[in-house]
C-alpha cells in the first residue's frame, strides 16, 4: 500500500510559496525530466530545498545509483525534511547552512557572498535552484553560480528559476500588476521591497547571461514564466545551463 505523502504544517508552508505542495513538486520534477535531462543515476544538488517539495517526487525517479542533497538556510525546513520525509538517509541528505538573508534568516552567521559550498569539485550531475536566485542580490547570485559550477561535473546541468528582466519582463514589471511587484531599481535589477532586499529580486537578463558565462555555465535554454502574463510551465522564468568546465 502506498504511504500518504507527508504535508508540512501550515506555519512552515507559509514560507515556501502558494499552491498545492505535492502537485508543485511533481510538476517541477516533470520539468526536470523534460528540460534538464534528469536521469535515474544523477547525483542531484537542490540549493534552497525548502521543505522537500522536489525531494519527495524525485525519490521516485532516482535509482540506486542516484543521490540527492538538499541545502537550505532555514533550519526548521531541513529538520522537518529529515524527521518526516522518511527517505533513505544514505542517498537523500538535507543540510542546513546559517547564511544571512533579510527574508529567511536575518541573523545568519555567514554572508551569502562568502558561503563556500561544503562539497568537493565535480560532485553533482544536476543542480536545482528554484526560487533561490529570486531571493539573492546580484553579488550573491554571481557567487552562487560560481559555486554551483565548481561542484557540477563537466556537462552537468543547472535548472534554475529567475525573474528575468528582458524586454517583456520590464514591461510586465512597469505595470505594477506582477506577483510579486518590482519597482525599486538596483544595479543589475529590481527589488520588490527595498526594506527587505532579498524578499524578491528580478535580474537583468543580459547581466545574468554574462554571469552564467563568467561562472563557467553555458546557457542552454530560457523558458518564460507566467509572471510576465505569458503562457508557460512555471510562474518564474526557467533557465537551463550546462557546465562548460
Amino acid at each position: 500500500m502506498n504511504r500518504t505523502p507527508p504535508c508540512p504544517p501550515e506555519i512552515l508552508l507559509a514560507g515556501v510559496g502558494p499552491g498545492d505542495f505535492h502537485e508543485a513538486g511533481r510538476s517541477t520534477v516533470s520539468l526536470l525530466e523534460r528540460l534538464a535531462r534528469l536521469g535515474p543515476s544523477d547525483d542531484v544538488l537542490d540549493v534552497g530545498c525548502g521543505l522537500g517539495r522536489i525531494a519527495l517526487p524525485l525519490s521516485e525517479k532516482l535509482g540506486a545509483q542516484g543521490s540527492y542533497t538538499g541545502l537550505d538556510v532555514v533550519r526548521a525546513y531541513t529538520d522537518w525534511c529529515v524527521e518526516n520525509l522518511c527517505l533513505d538517509p544514505e542517498r537523500f541528505r538535507f543540510q542546513h547552512a546559517d547564511i544571512r538573508t533579510s527574508f529567511y534568516n536575518p541573523n545568519g552567521a555567514t554572508r551569502a557572498e562568502d558561503f563556500v559550498f561544503p562539497w568537493a569539485d565535480a560532485s553533482f550531475d544536476l543542480a536545482i535552484a528554484t526560487s533561490l536566485f529570486t531571493h539573492l542580490l546580484p553579488g550573491a547570485a554571481l557567487h552562487y553560480l560560481s559555486e554551483i559550477a565548481r561542484t557540477l561535473r563537466p556537462g552537468g546541468r543547472l535548472f534554475a528559476s529567475f525573474y528575468l528582466l528582458d524586454a517583456r519582463g520590464r514591461e510586465a514589471a512597469a505595470t505594477g500588476l506582477t506577483d510579486p511587484t518590482f519597482s525599486s531599481p538596483i544595479e543589475h535589477g529590481l527589488l520588490h521591497d527595498p526594506a527587505v532586499p532579498e524578499g524578491g529580486v528580478a535580474h537583468d537578463e543580459g547581466w545574468l547571461l554574462a554571469a552564467l558565462e563568467s561562472a563557467g555555465l553555458k546557457s542552454a535554454s530560457v523558458h518564460p514564466g507566467r509572471w510576465k502574463a505569458l503562457p508557460g510551465d512555471y510562474h518564474q522564468d526557467i533557465v537551463v545551463a550546462v557546465c562548460a568546465k
